[in-house]
């Protein structure tokens, strides 16, 4: 389906991981100067992926999940039903601007589609990705990290994942929106490398949202900022 700035919006479902990983190296190798950009939204079967400087450490325990080697960018983390993913397929170099504001778009786009649901999305400094006040979600004051060890987070938990890839100036990978899934497969890890970093969905802090509703809000909102 179009969408008001050209983008080509394929929804692929419930789909395994490496599906999309291998479409989207592929789409990535070959498409031409003039190939329109795409969002692929889905959702995936339990996976766990690592990111290119990804450690096994932080891969706490074996289970049956399957853990997939990637290469975008970051550590670990976990997919499944109930999460919203969606990769942008973005020529950077025709779009005109570079990886940094390309990232901040990303985040703008999730923090607008919390917004939706009044849920206050928060960046934190040198932890891409969108964090949340799960004790009191639309809280709007301003956060401030304590630069502790033992608590570099603040009393926040991460809501959305973020890790992408460029290839020839075109991206790949994307971002990922935890709205109502079972959230228990992140104990096994520390989710994005690191410990003890509490994840949370919509459902958790109170917010019951549809599944296809925040995926289509965090369409219409990147559609709009990339």
């Amino acid at each position: 389906m179009p969408t008001d700035r050209s983008l080509r919006v394929r929804d692929w479902g419930l789909v395994d991981y490496a599906v999309t990983f291998d479409a989207m190296r592929d789409f990535t190798a070959q498409r031409s100067a003039d190939a329109q950009d795409e969002l692929w939204l889905c959702e995936h079967h339990p996976v766990f992926t690592q990111g290119l400087a990804g450690r096994p450490d932080h891969v706490l325990v074996q289970s049956q999940i399957p853990i997939v080697q990637s290469n975008r960018g970051g550590q670990v983390t976990y997919h499944g039903p109930g999460q919203v993913v969606i990769y942008p397929l973005i020529d950077l170099k025709r779009a005109g601007y570079y990886v940094k504001e390309y990232v901040f778009k990303l985040e703008e786009a999730v923090i607008r589609t919390l917004a939706d649901w009044h849920v206050t999305g928060l960046r934190v400094p040198s932890a891409p990705g969108i964090y949340v006040r799960p004790q009191s979600p639309s809280d709007h004051r301003a956060w401030h990290s304590t630069n502790t060890p033992e608590n570099p987070f603040n009393q926040l938990a991460k809501i959305s994942a973020l890790g992408i890839k460029v290839s020839r100036h075109c991206t790949y990978h994307g971002i990922a929106l935890n709205v109502a899934m079972d959230l228990s497969p992140f104990a096994d890890i520390n989710p994005c490398g690191y410990e003890g970093l509490q994840t949370v969905d919509l459902r958790t802090i109170g917010i019951q949202a549809p599944v296809d509703g925040v995926s289509q809000a965090l369409v219409s909102h990147l559609a709009h900022l990339i």
